[in-house]
């Protein structure tokens, strides 16, 4: 008998269930609802954190921790994919998208939190045993181990081109936006490296929440004195707005449940109110929202238009967002009318209103902070797909007010495209019959508003999304 044979044999480990971390398993889930269905995060999330927290799986930190990874994941997708292809062998494209998935949350916690290495690897690998099996497991563990090798500054200078030899390229993985998006932004933005480098920083910050106090339904004050100073702000520009400390929930606040305050962006309060202050030649008694869903702007101006004792018609297309309109504006307190019609083709006479709102369908380039993952998904042909209902939208507004009257053209986009040759388009086609207002007095306190005409709202300047308003009177 030889030595080899004499050896007792090796039991081999015995098998380990994995252990499922709920807070991983939820923000895994989200990432795959937003990439199998084209979903958005913020439509995701909420149900599977409430379901969560109603089976007792959930406290607020875990909800907090589960958000934060969710959200940091998508924000920072195009860094960590630039850092991930430099610790594989292969294209990214050929990876899983739900190992991508899993190894993308791993960056996240290693490179973008505070989580202990160990615990970031260790978390991410027991994710991977229960979603992927325990061979894509080991896969996960070897590429999360070469991540870990380095923080997130030493990856960037491996992974992103000297800006001075490609300063697009260099700045598109460094703050993780598409190419084409950070020259786009930064051809709307002007000005050099530092302005952009701001803007698309801010553009990954978490968004505050802002609540509006519907006019002639509720205030600023009342929402204020309900919630404390240590829970709400006042807005920094909007009369109307409160802005929620982090972590406060708006649909425990009676108002929001209630229907006499909402969720909305300073910036689409403040493009509003510039439309409804604009200064007239005439009455002032019908105004339209002719793209009114899902219904913020429109209950806004419901409430103002119902202070002077004017009419607001509000029309949407889809029959689904007119019903969203139709809740938003229950209760206002003076006349209004919900519509589903089609705004390039509409039931109205021409010349019939005072003021129009045209909020036009867009790229949404400038609300990148509350939808992350759309960044990824934008192609620069959309625009293309946009641009004829854009203008056929600014027409139809400039044959529905009358000669006097005011139209607001806004975006919630800062492209080019979208905003000033669309605007520029529309007015040459109508040969002199309508004419640019001044827009920025009607922002009134709100600085950093360039040469005008139009006004171009931004995340870093203004706290705000980046929305554009132009505002145009008809002569004839």
């Amino acid at each position: 008998m030889n030595e080899q044979s004499r050896r007792p044999r090796q039991q081999g480990k015995p098998y380990r269930r994995p252990k499922k971390d709920p807070v991983r398993m939820l923000a895994f889930d989200a990432l795959r609802a937003v990439d199998e269905r084209d979903a958005y995060a913020n439509l995701v999330l909420p149900p599977l954190l409430r379901k969560a927290r109603e089976k007792g799986d959930f406290d607020g930190r875990d909800a907090a921790l589960a958000t934060e990874l969710v959200y940091g994941t998508l924000r920072r997708q195009g860094t960590y994919d630039a850092v991930i292809s430099a610790c594989i062998d292969r294209p990214l494209r050929e990876v899983d998208p739900p190992v991508l998935d899993v190894l993308s949350l791993g960056a996240h916690q290693l490179l973008g939190t505070r989580i202990p290495t160990h615990a970031a690897v260790s978390a991410s690998v027991e994710l991977a045993r229960v979603v992927l099996g325990d061979g894509r497991a080991k896969f996960v563990n070897a590429v999360l181990r070469k991540i870990a090798q380095h923080d997130l500054d030493g990856w960037i200078e491996q992974v992103a081109p000297p800006y001075d030899e490609d300063p697009e390229d260099h700045l598109a993985v460094v703050h993780s936006h598409p190419r084409w998006i950070v020259s786009a932004l930064w051809d709307s933005l002007g000005g050099g490296r530092a302005g952009i480098e701001d803007l698309l920083e801010a553009d990954n910050e978490r968004p505050e929440v802002t609540l509006v106090a519907r006019p002639g339904r509720s205030t600023a004050d009342e929402i204020l004195g309900a919630l404390g100073e240590e829970n709400a702000l006042p807005g920094r520009w909007s009369p109307y707005a409160v802005r929620l400390s982090e972590g406060g929930e708006p649909g425990a606040i009676d108002s929001v449940r209630e229907g006499r305050a909402g969720v909305q962006d300073e910036g689409s309060q403040l493009v509003a109110l510039a439309l409804a202050n604009a200064p007239l030649d005439g009455p002032d008694k019908a105004w339209l929202d002719g793209c009114a869903g899902p219904g913020g702007k429109a209950a806004m101006l419901a409430g103002l238009a119902a202070e002077r004792g004017a009419l607001l018609l509000a029309s949407e297309k889809q029959p689904h967002r007119a019903n969203l309109v139709a809740k938003a504006l229950a209760g206002n307190p003076g006349p209004y009318q919900v519509i589903a019609a089609d705004g390039t083709r509409p039931p109205w006479r021409p010349g019939t209103f005072d003021r129009v709102l045209m909020d036009v369908p867009c790229t949404g380039l400038g609300a990148l902070r509350r939808r992350p993952e759309a960044r990824w998904r934008r192609r620069p042909d959309d625009l293309d797909g946009f641009a004829p209902l854009q203008r056929g939208l600014l027409r139809t507004a400039l044959d529905s007010v009358r000669v006097g009257g005011v139209v607001g053209y806004a975006t919630c986009s800062p492209h080019l495209a979208e905003t000033r040759a669309v605007v520029d388009d529309v007015l040459k086609q109508h040969g002199g019959s309508a004419e640019l207002l001044d827009a920025r007095p009607l922002f009134p306190g709100v600085p950093a508003l360039g040469d005008g005409p139009d006004v171009q709202l931004w995340p870093h300047l203004h706290g705000t999304d980046a929305m554009y308003l132009a505002l145009i009177r008809r002569t004839a």
